[in-house]
C-alpha cells in the first residue's frame, strides 16, 4: 500500500485525481497541502485524508508519506519537486513537467540524483481505446504508418488570475496544455520519433498572452506526416476531439477519446494493399469492426499503476523521458511558429 501526499487541492487534483485515487486499491490518501488551506480541509473533509496543510514542509514532515502527487501551477513545480525530492518521496508530477524543457531536465536530474521515482500525469496513455491502438500497430495490423491526426480543444475564455493564460506561468497556451497530449499520444501509439516539426499558433476570441490555438505538422522518422490541432477557443459542447491514425493495410478513426474520461468510439478498417491501382478510384469499403473503451477511471489507473512500480521496484509508467520528448516537440513548434520555418527536434542526449 502506497500512502499519498498531495500538493495542490484544487483543479484537476480536486475534479479527477484524488476521486480517482481514493479507488485505487494499492494507495491510501493521507496528507493533502494547498496555499489556501481552507481548499485543503474542504478535500481533507471530503476525501478522508487524515492531515490538511498550507506548508510544504508541514505535508513532508509526515513520516508516512510514501509518495506525492504535485498538481500545483507549473511555475510552481521545480521547487516543489526539489523538496520532495530531498525528502525521499517518490513524484507524480502534472504536466508539463517545467516551464522549459531545459527546466524539466533539472526536474528529473534531482529525481535521480535523490533516488526517486518520478512520474508525470499524461493520463490518457490509459484510455484502452489508446492501448488497443498501440497494440494493433505493434502487431502490424495498420501496415506502415502514413499519416496521423489528431485534436483537442476547449472553451477557456479570460478568467482573471488564471495562471494557464500566462506564459511566464504555464510555458504556454493551448499547445503546452493540451496539444502536448495528442503529441505523447501520438509518440506512444506510432512507436515513432519526430525528427522535423512546422507550426502555426493563433490568438483569435481571447485576448491573452499565450496562444489560444496551435496546428502542427510533424515529420516522424519514417517520413509519416502527423497533425496535431490544439485550441481553447472551440465550445465545449461543439467540439469533437478525434484521433486518425492511417496505415498501408487499414486505418483506425476515434472521436471523444481525448479527455479526463475513459470515454470515445472508434471504427478500425483492415484492408489489403496488395491489390493494384484502380484508375477507376472505385472505393468499396472493407468491412469495419467498432472499438469501445472499457470505460474505467484514467486516474485511478494512473495512480494505481505508478504505486504498483513504486512497490515492485519498477519503472514509471508514463516516464519522464516521454514527457520531456513530448515538451521538446512543443518547444519546437513555438520556434517555427516565431520564425516561420520548419524545426529540427532534437534528441534527449
Amino acid at each position: 500500500m502506497i500512502n499519498w501526499g498531495v500538493i495542490g487541492c484544487g483543479g484537476i487534483a480536486y475534479r479527477r485525481t484524488i476521486p480517482g485515487m481514493i479507488k485505487a486499491a494499492n494507495s491510501r490518501l493521507v496528507a493533502v497541502m494547498d496555499t489556501d488551506l481552507a481548499a485543503a480541509k474542504k478535500v481533507q473533509n471530503e476525501f478522508g485524508a487524515k492531515f490538511a496543510v498550507d506548508s510544504i514542509d508541514e505535508l513532508l514532515a509526515v513520516e508516512d508519506i510514501d509518495a506525492v502527487y504535485i498538481a500545483s501551477p507549473v511555475f510552481c513545480h521545480k521547487e516543489q519537486v526539489i523538496a520532495a525530492a530531498g525528502a525521499g518521496k517518490h513524484i507524480l508530477l502534472e504536466k508539463p513537467m517545467g516551464l522549459t524543457t531545459a527546466e524539466s531536465v533539472e526536474i528529473d536530474t534531482v529525481c535521480k540524483e535523490s533516488g526517486v521515482l518520478l512520474g508525470v500525469g499524461l493520463m490518457m496513455r490509459f484510455n484502452s481505446l489508446h492501448q488497443k491502438l498501440k497494440a494493433l500497430i505493434s502487431d502490424g495490423k495498420l501496415g506502415e504508418i502514413v499519416s496521423v491526426r489528431s485534436q483537442f480543444t476547449c472553451w477557456y475564455p479570460e478568467i482573471e488570475g488564471a495562471w494557464r493564460q500566462k506564459p511566464e506561468t504555464s510555458g504556454g497556451g493551448a499547445l503546452m496544455d493540451m496539444g502536448i497530449h495528442c503529441i505523447d499520444l501520438i509518440r506512444f501509439i506510432s512507436g515513432l520519433e519526430v525528427s522535423e516539426v512546422t507550426a502555426f499558433t493563433s490568438n483569435q476570441v481571447f485576448s491573452y498572452e499565450v496562444e489560444s490555438a496551435a496546428s502542427v505538422i510533424m515529420r516522424m522518422e519514417n517520413g509519416a506526416l502527423a497533425y496535431v490541432d490544439a485550441a481553447f477557443n472551440i465550445p465545449d459542447d461543439a467540439t469533437v476531439c478525434k484521433l486518425e491514425i492511417y496505415g498501408t493495410e487499414g486505418i483506425a478513426v476515434i472521436e471523444g477519446s481525448l479527455g479526463q474520461e475513459e470515454s470515445g468510439e472508434g471504427t478500425l478498417i483492415i484492408t489489403d494493399s496488395t491489390k493494384g491501382y484502380d484508375a477507376g478510384q472505385n472505393r468499396t469499403k472493407a468491412e469495419s469492426t467498432r472499438l469501445s473503451p472499457e470505460r474505467g477511471n484514467l486516474y485511478t489507473k494512473e495512480v494505481a499503476a505508478f504505486a504498483d512500480a513504486i512497490i515492485n521496484n519498477g519503472k514509471a509508467p508514463v516516464s519522464s523521458f516521454d514527457a520531456i520528448a513530448a515538451q521538446r516537440i512543443v518547444e519546437a513548434a513555438y520556434l517555427s511558429a516565431a520564425e516561420h520555418r520548419a524545426v529540427t527536434v532534437g534528441r534527449e542526449k
